[in-house]
C-alpha cells in the first residue's frame, strides 16, 4: 500500500485524534521527504498567542514517522519503530501556518537496510524543520528513532 497524504490524514483522525483536532495535516510524502502542516489557532495556542510547543512537536514527529512507516511498508518486513529521544530548538514565535519538513529518507533507508541485514536494532537521528509562511524557521526538532526487525511469527 502506497502512503498518500489522504491516507495519512485519515490515519490521524482515527489513531492520533489529538493531532487531528489540533490541525496536523500531511501535505506531501515521497521517497525522500514528508511535509506536514499545522495552522496556529485557538485550540493549539499557548498563553503567549503562538502555537504550543507540543503541537509543533506532533507535526514534526509525524513528518519523520510517516516517512519511516512508508519505508517499513515498502520493505515488506515486520519492523518495530520507537522514538527514544528528542530535542528541539525554537527560534521564532509560531503563528500562521507552519510547514514541517523531514528530508531524511536516505538516512532511514540506511538504518532499515542495516536492521534487515544484521538482524540487530538500529538507532538514527531524523530532523524536521518548521518554517512559517514567510519562509522563516520557527523550530527544529530532532528525533532519535529505534528500529528493529521483529521476530518471525
Amino acid at each position: 500500500m502506497t502512503l498518500t497524504p489522504k491516507k495519512l490524514n485519515a490515519y490521524t483522525m482515527f489513531k492520533l485524534p489529538a493531532a487531528y483536532f489540533c490541525g496536523v495535516k500531511t501535505k506531501h510524502i515521497d521517497d525522500q521527504k514528508c511535509l506536514v502542516t499545522v495552522k496556529h489557532k485557538w485550540i493549539n495556542q499557548n498563553p503567549f498567542k503562538s502555537m504550543f510547543w507540543a503541537v509543533q512537536g506532533m507535526a514534526a514527529e509525524f513528518s519523520t514517522g510517516a516517512l519511516m512507516i512508508g519505508k517499513i511498508q515498502d520493505s515488506g518486513k515486520r519492523i518495530s519503530m520507537l522514538v527514544t529521544s528528542q530535542t528541539a530548538t525554537f527560534t521564532k514565535k509560531a503563528t500562521g501556518r507552519i510547514i514541517f519538513t523531514c528530508k531524511d529518507g536516505a538516512l532511514i533507508d540506511k538504518a532499515l537496510n542495516n536492521a534487515i541485514e544484521t538482524g540487530e536494532g538500529q538507532t538514527l537521528w531524523v530532523e524536521s524543520v518548521g518554517v512559517n509562511e514567510d519562509g522563516v524557521v520557527v523550530s527544529t526538532f530532532k528525533f532519535q528513532w529505534s528500529v528493529k526487525l521483529k521476530a518471525a511469527k
